[in-house]
C-alpha cells in the first residue's frame, strides 16, 4: 500500500500548525516531521505536542527525520534523544545519515565504523519498538544502491531500512534498477523533479513518466510505504498543493 505524505523540513520557515494545515488541505495522509526546527532532537514535549496536533487534523507521522550521522556519534545528537523523541513523536521509524562520506571515499575502516553504529543504534530503536531508516543520499554509504546494499547486509539487522529517492545523476532505466534492489529494505520514498543540469526543482507533473514507473515498483512491494514530497518549485505552498494533487493523481 502506498501512502503519500509531506517532508517537513520542505517548508522550514513554516510552523508545525502551518505545515500540518497545508497537508489536511492537500488530502493527504501522513508527515515526516524534521528533527532540526519543526520537532528538535531531545525536546520531548515539542514531540508529544506535534504528535497530537498531527493526529487531531487526522494524519499520521510517518517518520521522523533526525540528523544523526551514523558512525560519528561523538558529532551528533545522543541517539538516545533521537530515540526517546521519537516516542513521543509516535514515529514508526527515525531517518539517519549513513556516516559522511560517499562510497567512493570511505575506506573499509570506515565503513566498519558506520556498521557497528548501525547495529547499535538499531538494537536502542528496537527496543522503543522502531526501526532506522537511512536516508538515500550523496555523500553517504548509501549514495549508490550498490553500497546501501552492501551496507544493509553487513548490518544484517532486523530493525535497519532505507529510504530511497531516484538519484539524479541516473536516467529513468537506472533508478528503476536502483529501487528494486533496495525493495526489500525499504520504508518511506522521497519524491522530488528537478532538471538535471541545474537541480532547480520542477512542479513534479513534469516527471510524470518517471515516477509512474517508480509507483508502479513500489505498489508490487509488500507492506505500506510512505511517498512524501520533498522540495518544490520555488518553496512556494501553493506549489505543494499542485505537487500533491499530481501525487494524489498517479495514486
Amino acid at each position: 500500500m502506498i501512502k503519500s505524505g509531506l517532508v517537513s523540513v520542505t517548508f522550514r520557515k513554516l510552523s508545525p500548525e502551518e505545515i500540518i494545515d497545508l497537508v489536511a488541505q492537500a488530502g493527504m495522509d501522513g508527515i515526516e516531521w524534521g528533527g532540526d526546527i519543526h520537532v528538535p532532537h531531545g525536546d520531548t514535549k515539542r514531540a508529544a505536542e506535534v504528535r497530537k496536533m498531527t493526529a487531531d487534523a487526522g494524519l499520521t507521522v510517518a517518520a521522523y527525520g533526525s540528523y544523526y550521522k551514523v558512525g560519528h556519534e561523538e558529532d551528533s545528537v545522543p541517539f538516545e534523544d533521537v530515540v526517546a523523541t521519537a516516542v513521543e513523536l509516535g514515529a514508526p521509524t527515525i531517518r539517519v545519515w549513513a556516516g559522511s562520506k560517499g562510497s567512493g571515499d570511505a575506506d573499509d575502516e570506515y565503513r566498519g565504523l558506520v556498521v557497528q553504529d548501525s547495529q547499535r543504534i538499531a538494537a536502542l530503536a528496537g527496543k522503543a519498538g522502531m526501526t532506522v531508516s537511512y536516508e538515500f543520499h550523496p555523500g553517504t554509504l548509501t549514495d549508490t544502491s550498490e553500497s546501501a546494499v552492501k551496507l544493509l547486509e553487513e548490518v544484517a539487522h532486523e530493525n535497519i531500512r532505507t529510504c530511497w529517492q531516484p538519484p539524479s545523476e541516473l536516467e529513468v532505466d537506472h533508478c528503476v534498477e536502483s529501487l528494486k534492489a533496495v525493495a526489500r529494505w525499504l520504508t518511506n520514498v522521497h519524491a522530488y523533479y528537478c532538471d538535471k543540469a541545474s537541480g532547480e526543482s520542477l512542479p513534479l507533473a513534469e516527471g510524470q513518466d518517471a515516477w509512474k514507473r517508480y509507483l508502479a515498483v513500489i505498489a508490487a512491494m509488500d507492506g505500506e510505504h510512505y511517498v512524501m514530497l520533498e522540495f518544490v518549485k520555488d518553496n512556494w505552498p501553493e506549489v505543494f498543493g499542485q505537487d500533491a494533487a499530481t501525487l494524489k493523481g498517479w495514486l
